[in-house]
């Protein structure tokens, strides 16, 4: 079925262009985002009062507006097409799609902003709303009565098909805590039960950001297990699990509603999509299973989406159109005129598309075992390019999840790795591949951090790798290596782990920061706001207290900084004994170096200059003999520049330039011989 659907795609699809792996196509589809806040006397009450710094005084309905707020900040950069809305439902007023403050078609559902592509204007009038207290008291004031969940999923279903019908994903953010809203009627929740059902067939996705009160956590269990549907593990677009985000106290570490809400929804901001979706993995001869590809980590950098033209009232995206020009009439070129050619012999070979397509072809995508080796034998410098995730598919062959459990526990047990032929896509150039296995990761919690799985890493050809070059260096006592061991074990990160989402990119946060003040017409800020820059205050703070001794070691607050200062020190100390020890041995060779080299500088040999004479040691020139051994076994390339400038010097040839000219004179002389 696989190769059915493979071989359909290859004679249907347009093969003018070669196709690469693009490791940013998955995020390319369009994606529409409801942000649905209850409003209510208990989401409207402000958490109670700390003496802690890390305490937010916002309550959870303004704590979501401002979450609501920054995600439609960066959506309006990062992805000017999505769609976004906010909706407001327990108000005292109601207001929907083109209707006035007071509409009664969805009573006490206040439609805040549309969902449609932000804009400045949309940015602005819920900016206005965060900051401006009176207008928010105005507007989120509650009802006494009851709003039926129905209700709002059906509103929430005519926004989706009157605003983003054709959307690939759709998805309803929901923030609540109240985790039972019916809690004495089972019609409504039958009721509401319906409407979700009739979400999740129009393929919209619900997702719940729960707030435990401070006297009641959240028990998702009593209702919204019944209206959230969990999508299986093997579902791409299944969400990553979700910490509960929790009322702010003083145990949880001054965890805030804000802090909570922004970390869960930013994990699921964009939805997973497969890179490559039920691609063949053949283990052997007709034997074939169907995986998915993922790219789980990836590095975020500026990047291009569209063009804005600025010369207007306005700024709007600009449509981009390509033409092609005749160079000799400036006519335009039809698309049946082009042909495709390469130059050989002085002349122009033209190719058909047929022909062309032929040659890019290097078979049918999919991942084909050709053989298994130890782990051990993957050296580090292989891993040289960005390795993807797979994880089975049921659609093209049933049993795959099987299987592929099977080969990915076995490869794990044993420590052995797949040699594969991968062609990730059609037309794609094809690679020699690892397929190394992965365990499952989990946190303190036992939650899981990495599923389960397998990767495929790409190898290097031989001209991918640099070889290393040879610099001749001294290497330490073990006495210096262990005591910068305890230094560097000091200076790392709590439980030797770097978590990216802590510490954002801070060029590329300037970036969205400039174009962000741009489209909204505001002022660019002075200074980027950079959490990497080290804490300079309290690192001198902690220096004096260092270099005053007067504190108790185990009570200062920057204990990296605190345990790894004396280190730093012993080790500056052990440094110093041992170069002077080191100078003490070498003193005597050193002397007899510069006397040669005063020698040579003051004979004149006939035949050379003065400055070619002063670098050459004829005591340590490489005999004839041991150069012609490396020639016969070309590691001539391997030798340091020193010793073939030296030979190069002893035969009377020139020894300047680079090293690859070095190689060429050498080479050149022994093939003259």
């Amino acid at each position: 079925m696989a190769d059915d659907r493979w071989r359909r795609d290859s004679e249907g699809g347009d093969e003018e262009e070669e196709e690469v792996v693009d490791e940013t196509a998955y995020k390319t589809a369009k994606d529409a985002v409801l942000f649905v806040i209850e409003v209510s006397r208990s989401m409207l009450t402000p958490p109670p009062p700390s003496d802690s710094k890390k305490i937010d005084n916002d309550s959870p309905t303004s704590a979501s507006l401002k979450c609501a707020y920054a995600l439609m900040q960066q959506r309006i950069i990062s992805n000017p097409t999505d769609m976004m809305g906010v909706l407001l439902y327990g108000t005292e007023e109601s207001k929907f799609q083109g209707d006035e403050r007071g509409s009664t078609s969805y009573p006490h559902c206040y439609l805040l902003t549309d969902l449609q592509i932000p804009d400045a204007k949309d940015v602005k009038a819920l900016k206005t709303l965060v900051e401006n207290e009176e207008e928010s008291k105005q507007l989120l004031v509650p009802t006494n009565a009851s709003v039926p969940m129905s209700d709002l999923l059906f509103c929430a279903n005519q926004i989706f098909t009157t605003k983003a019908p054709n959307f690939s994903s759709r998805r309803l953010f929901i923030v609540t805590d109240n985790d039972n809203p019916h809690e004495s009627n089972s019609r409504l929740k039958s009721s509401a039960i319906v409407r979700a059902k009739d979400l999740y067939d129009l393929g919209v996705v619900i997702e719940l950001f729960p707030i435990s009160r401070p006297d009641q956590d959240f028990d998702r269990a009593i209702f919204f297990d019944d209206i959230i549907y969990n999508a299986a593990p093997l579902d791409p677009a299944a969400p990553a699990p979700l910490a509960t985000a929790s009322a702010p106290s003083a145990a949880k570490d001054g965890v805030t509603i804000l802090s909570s809400l922004l970390s869960s929804i930013n994990s699921r901001a964009v939805a997973r999509r497969a890179l490559f979706s039920n691609l063949p993995l053949e283990i052997g001869p007709g034997f074939k299973i169907s995986v998915k590809g993922y790219i789980l980590l990836k590095r975020q950098e500026p990047k291009r989406s569209c063009y804005v033209y600025l010369k207007g009232s306005k700024p709007e995206i600009a449509a981009g159109v390509t033409t092609q020009m005749a160079d000799d009439t400036a006519r335009e070129v039809e698309k049946v005129e082009i042909k495709r050619a390469y130059k050989f012999g002085g002349e122009q070979i033209a190719f058909t598309k047929e022909e062309i397509a032929a040659l890019r072809n290097f078979g049918d995508p999919g991942i084909r075992i050709i053989g298994f080796k130890p782990i051990s034998m993957l050296p580090v410098w292989a891993n040289l390019k960005p390795a993807t995730f797979i994880y089975p598919s049921e659609d093209d062959y049933v049993g795959s999840t099987r299987v592929f459990s099977a080969l990915q526990q076995k490869l794990l047990r044993d420590q052995k790795m797949g040699l594969a032929w991968f062609v990730a896509r059609k037309n794609a150039a094809p690679q020699i591949a690892v397929i190394l296995p992965g365990a499952e990761k989990t946190d303190d919690k036992d939650m899981q951090v990495m599923p389960p799985g397998m990767w495929v890493a790409p190898l290097p050809f031989a001209d991918d790798v640099r070889q290393n070059p040879e610099t001749p260096l001294i290497r330490a006592p073990e006495q210096l290596i262990d005591l910068m061991r305890e230094v560097v074990q000091q200076l790392q990160l709590p439980r030797a782990e770097y978590d990216p989402s802590k510490y954002p990119n801070p060029a590329l946060q300037w970036h969205y920061r400039i174009l962000q003040a741009m489209a909204l017409g505001e002022d660019i800020p002075d200074m980027p706001e950079d959490k990497t820059v080290p804490k300079y205050r309290q690192i001198d703070k902690v220096w004096l207290r260092l270099k005053s001794r007067m504190f108790p070691g185990a009570r200062l607050s920057l204990h990296t900084l605190q345990r790894a200062g004396p280190y730093i020190m012993d080790w500056g100390r052990a440094l110093e004994a041992h170069i002077s020890v080191w100078e003490q041995e070498n003193q005597s060779a050193a002397t007899t170096a510069l006397t040669k080299r005063s020698i040579a500088a003051d004979t004149d040999i006939p035949g050379r200059d003065a400055k070619r004479a002063k670098t050459v040691d004829l005591d340590d020139v490489m005999s004839d003999e041991a150069m012609k051994k490396s020639f016969d076994r070309n590691e001539i390339g391997k030798l340091t520049m020193p010793v073939m400038k030296a030979w190069l010097q002893s035969k009377g040839l020139t020894s300047s330039g680079k090293k690859a000219d070095l190689v060429d004179r050498l080479e050149n002389w022994f093939e003259k011989k």
